[in-house]
């Protein structure tokens, strides 16, 4: 599914707005990564556990987002954001959203990038 995070996709018209989607999923944060982000922001340094856990969160609202949109007939997303939050000491919210729409290519780029999502062979 083409996803952007403008208003429009050059190349692209859009037809018809299916509304508004949005993917959201909680997690939890895992003990061991905390105290190992704990010590490691004492010496400085990227917390690999974490970065981990936020990359992994992300994805999955993403594909939430995706399905939603599939759901209420789009084929693409425009204006997609993400949206995080802490829920208490220890969860994460994470929600991607953005608008639904049915869009087709208006130009030998759009197609070509059609052609790789394989939307011509629906």
């Amino acid at each position: 599914m083409l996803m952007v995070t403008t208003n429009d996709i050059p190349g692209w018209q859009i037809q018809r707005v299916c509304g508004e989607v949005f993917g959201l999923t909680v997690r939890s944060r895992n003990a061991f990564s905390q105290m190992g982000a704990g010590l490691k922001s004492m010496f400085g340094g990227e917390l690999g556990g974490m970065t981990k856990q936020l990359a992994e969160g992300r994805n999955e609202a993403m594909n939430r987002l995706m399905e939603s949109a599939r759901s209420r007939g789009g084929n693409a997303i425009v204006a997609m954001r993400f949206d995080t939050s802490e829920l208490g000491d220890t969860w994460t919210e994470i929600c991607a959203y953005g608008t639904a729409v049915v869009a087709v290519p208006t130009d030998d780029g759009a197609r070509q990038t059609a052609n790789e999502l394989g939307y011509g062979q629906r």
